[in-house]
């Protein structure tokens, strides 16, 4: 911004609410004037605008120098939390949550189940086996929830394998493990 914009927001910050209001351009002179009045007030913005830009960065720089650590801190002591809770549950698999003063610990089991590995084999031993988990449009279309309504995972010998209802072997699955995820849940 430069002196005579300077002087320019100079006068208009000099001007009340009511005489900006009533103002009427009626000449050319009147229009320049305008005109100066909003050019001085753009450069202003834009002088504004630069620093805040520049204020962001900074303060963008300082938040992530001091976070950095703080995040790497925080994800250390979870995982510490999630080797505690799991030593819990291997001696009592009914020890869900921990509760502190300053938060909790939550763990969920979720269940074997199947997982769609090859669809095509599994599409074709759905139609082979007449089942009626095919939507048949314009196109076809598994109905991949219903049918695994029906799946069981069992064992059979060292591994976990997919069966129907009737014991036969589901290809073109495979079993997603039983897996526990944990919550870490700090009070403020």
């Amino acid at each position: 911004m430069n002196r005579l914009q300077e002087i320019e927001l100079y006068e208009l910050n000099e001007m009340q609410p009511q005489e900006k209001q009533i103002f009427v351009i009626k000449d050319i002179d009147g229009l320049n004037w305008v005109l100066r009045k909003i050019n001085a007030a753009n450069a202003k913005l834009n002088e504004i605008k630069s620093l805040a830009d520049a204020e962001r960065e900074r303060i963008n720089a300082w938040e992530k120098r001091e976070s950095t650590g703080l995040v790497s801190d925080i994800t250390i002591f979870e995982q510490k939390i999630i080797e505690y809770h799991s030593h819990v549950l291997t001696n009592d698999s009914e020890r869900k949550s921990i509760v502190t003063p300053y938060g909790k610990v939550r763990s969920i089991t979720n269940e074997a189940q199947p997982e769609r590995l090859d669809d095509e084999a599994l599409f074709n031993y759905v139609v082979a086996n007449k089942l009626p988990y095919v939507e048949v449009n314009t196109s076809r279309k598994l109905q991949w929830g219903e049918l695994k309504k029906t799946l069981k995972v069992v064992q059979q010998g060292n591994e976990e394998i997919v069966v129907d209802e009737n014991g036969q072997v589901v290809p073109g699955v495979t079993v997603k493990p039983r897996t526990t995820t944990f919550k870490v849940e700090v009070d403020d």
